[in-house]
């Protein structure tokens, strides 16, 4: 017997609504006569331990017993609710909501319990995987009442006493994670290790740009080569882009060698399309242009143009940061099987339901007879959440009337990827005859998210805004955004932290050129502008703020603690120390996804300009962390990311088309380029959990720009560090002696 489950969820007894969807506990929950405890995770696991944190949430107000706790995958489905694995929300956005769930299930077996002994249900009590009725001494597992508990009806949110956050056996405790030892012992299913009986293989020539379109297609040659079955012409897309297929041919085949081999025969003549001008450089120097000249005002507070005029010292200074593309361990992958006018789909997507109306809409055909099956993924970093992939895996499959599993190799997944967007920004401030800053100004110019999903969109949106730029927090009297608008001719997605990485990247790096200027210690110079404790608010200053779509009550920007991160990974690394010669400490501070980091690097600069990270030192207050050892290690993942990004992270277009082909092109950092010394802190919380993979990344880049400025003076202003023509080598004209 089992109480709860899948198959109950749809038709279930609603629990009152709460953040993020419907609590109800057969949404999730299963629990089995074998006593195993089957928790359905709604979010994709990616290696973030997804998994793990939804468990812990769950059994943590069921109190289950962690033994016997087992994890399903859930589909793709609205009864869920949000299933968007990203935007570091999977935890900030079910916390409540799979506590109610786990605390209303423990509530039917207690009651259960207390009806079959005849005694109150206050007098019982659920612990370990057993009800116990302690002034009788007696207890009975979960699995031996399932069946009965089942016919209770589901309590409201208030009927239900939550744990105290003293009794937590789970929750902020480093759990041992459920998917580790499983990929181990190579359980588990990444999309790529799909496989159907009678199944084929494809792999897709995509247009070189945009919106390009297919002229001529000659496949006699792919059509000789064993194994190949068939090749496909895909229609070509219309804007905007959307999660539309690309278009092109594809070749299915018996299995992937025969499909590649037969792609490279193809013989195609391709129409370039509207972006075959699209040139990286010279649209760089296109956004630096903009942001020299006033924008739109999107922030104001006091009258910036004037404290500037009146300043005893002017500062300015341009940031640039390329295109970046995510380079998941896995490039896409997805296998698709039609049934009728019904498909059913496997993938490693981080939105499910995003992927069942891609196919949906390419198939044109009812969401409901869409079925996306999620799978581990190998990395996700915001790809898999365009499932462009997903559709073009259900196109191809009807199209040749057999099971398909589509395959990306890594060429496609860089030379056809949703790139993050390249940014230009200038920032001014004014200095009084201390040193103070009286003035801020931001501008900021990218070719924005929207115009993936809206044709000819140029203006940055609130919501990419929030992210770094209308949340500036410093205590300045008079401060101003300014934005400008750009052209996409690239698809422009989300990455990890997404715009924070640019918009961290210059007002952090900026800072630090304010200290310099002011004659300041950067990191005491950072302190002062984040000045005392209080709680910001963009929106009283012109600014349309979302808070990451949490509450600005309960999650406020608070500067007592992005401030209090700052002094704590200042201390870690031991900030005042004296430094060996060429060595040198950088600092920068972030806030994102309702998050504080704060990171220290130390490099070394040697006299030829070689570069040695020595030593980084992070500190986070994410709010309550359900897995300590977990968020540790997203910590370290997401500053690496960072790092590497700063480093290398480079995606370059001529003639509409990328040029960074695969790894020795697209540059990542190395083991040996890791720094040697690498140390974290988890500063404890009572305060709602903030979000915990993206905001490591953005503090990352400036602090280690920060640094080398410190070690040899040099100031790096555009990213990457090391380009195409300074590869593994700084520019330097000294070492600090």
């Amino acid at each position: 017997m089992t109480l709860g489950g899948r198959n109950a969820a749809a038709g279930g007894s609603p629990l009152t609504k709460v953040r993020g969807g419907d609590a109800s506990p057969d949404l999730f929950i299963e629990i089995r006569a074998d006593e195993t405890v089957e928790i359905t995770c709604h979010r994709s696991e990616m290696g973030q331990q997804v998994w793990t944190a939804m468990a812990q949430i769950i059994a943590e107000e069921l109190e289950a017993d962690w033994e016997r706790v087992r994890v399903v995958q859930a589909v793709g489905h609205p009864r869920y609710g949000d299933q968007n694995t990203d935007g570091s929300r999977s935890v900030r956005y079910n916390f409540h909501r799979l506590r109610v769930a786990g605390g209303a299930l423990r509530t039917m077996l207690e009651r259960t319990a207390a009806k079959r002994w005849k005694v109150a249900p206050s007098s019982c009590r659920a612990v370990l995987g057993k009800v116990t009725h302690p002034a009788t001494n007696r207890s009975i597992s979960f699995g031996e009442l399932a069946a009965d508990a089942r016919a209770q009806p589901i309590p409201t949110e208030g009927e239900i006493v939550l744990k105290k956050r003293a009794d937590w056996r789970y929750i902020t405790k480093p759990v041992k994670s459920l998917t580790v030892p499983r990929i181990v012992r190579g359980e588990g299913t990444f999309g790529m290790d799909v496989q159907l009986p009678d199944m084929l293989v494809a792999v897709i020539a995509r247009p070189p740009r945009v919106f390009g379109k297919l002229k001529r297609v000659d496949d006699s040659q792919t059509q000789l080569v064993s194994g190949v079955v068939e090749t496909v012409v895909l229609d070509t897309p219309t804007p905007p882009a959307h999660f539309q297929p690309l278009g092109g041919v594809a070749v299915v085949a018996r299995n992937t060698w025969a499909a590649l081999q037969g792609r490279k025969l193809l013989e195609l003549e391709w129409e370039a399309g509207p972006n075959a001008s699209y040139d990286s450089e010279t649209y760089a120097q296109e956004l630096m242009a903009k942001v020299r000249e006033p924008g739109e005002v999107r922030r104001k507070r006091g009258d910036v143009a004037a404290a500037l005029e009146s300043a005893a010292e002017r500062v300015a200074a341009e940031y640039y940061v390329p295109h970046l593309a995510h380079s998941p361990i896995e490039p896409p992958v997805a296998t698709a099987k039609w049934d009728g006018d019904e498909v059913t789909c496997w993938a490693c997507v981080q939105a499910p339901q995003a992927a069942r109306k891609a196919v949906a809409r390419v198939c044109e055909i009812p969401e409901d007879n869409v079925t996306i099956n999620v799978t581990w993924l190998g990395g996700g970093f915001g790809r898999k959440s365009k499932p462009d992939f997903v559709a073009e895996a259900a196109v191809v499959a009807r199209a040749v009337q057999a099971p398909v599993k589509l395959v990306w190799t890594r060429e496609d997944d860089l030379t056809h990827g949703y790139y993050h967007a390249v940014s230009a920004q200038r920032l001014e401030a004014g200095l009084d005859a201390e040193g103070r800053c009286v003035a801020f100004l931001h501008r900021t110019a990218f070719p924005v998210i929207d115009s993936t999903f809206e044709a000819g969109a140029d203006q940055p949106s609130w919501g990419e805004l929030r992210l770094g730029a209308s949340d500036t927090p410093f205590a300045v009297p008079n401060l101003q955004l300014e934005t400008g608008r750009a052209d996409a001719h690239l698809r422009i997605g989300w990455l990890r932290s997404v715009c924070n990485i640019y918009h961290a990247f210059a007002v952090q790096s900026f800072v630090a050129e304010l200290a310099h200027a002011a004659r300041r210690d950067p990191k005491d110079y950072l302190l002062t502008l984040i000045g005392p404790p209080r709680h910001v608010d963009p929106n009283k200053e012109g600014a349309e703020y979302d808070n990451y779509g949490s509450s600005l009550d309960d999650y406020p920007i608070d500067t007592a603690r992005l401030a209090a991160v700052t002094t704590t990974a200042a201390a870690m690394a031991n900030w005042a120390r004296p430094l060996p010669n060429g060595h040198g400490l950088g600092i920068a501070a972030h806030r994102s996804f309702t998050t504080y980091v704060a990171t220290v690097v130390e490099v070394a600069v040697d006299e030829e300009g070689r570069l040695a990270i020595v030593g980084v030192w992070s500190a986070m207050d994410a709010g309550t962390v359900v897995n300590t050892n977990h968020a540790r290690t997203q910590l370290e993942g997401g500053t690496l990311f960072g790092l590497s990004n700063a480093l290398y992270g480079e995606i370059t277009a001529k003639q509409g088309i990328v040029e960074q082909h695969n790894f020795p092109a697209w540059r990542v950092m190395r083991m040996n380029e890791a720094p040697r010394h690498m140390e974290t802190t988890i500063i404890e919380s009572d305060a709602p959990p903030g979000g915990i993979g993206e905001p490591p990344t953005p503090p990352a880049a400036p602090a280690l720009t920060n640094a080398i400025f410190a070690a040899c003076g040099l100031r790096i202003r555009r990213l990457p560090i090391f380009g195409p023509d300074r590869r593994d080598r700084l520019a330097v004209k000294g070492v600090k002696q």
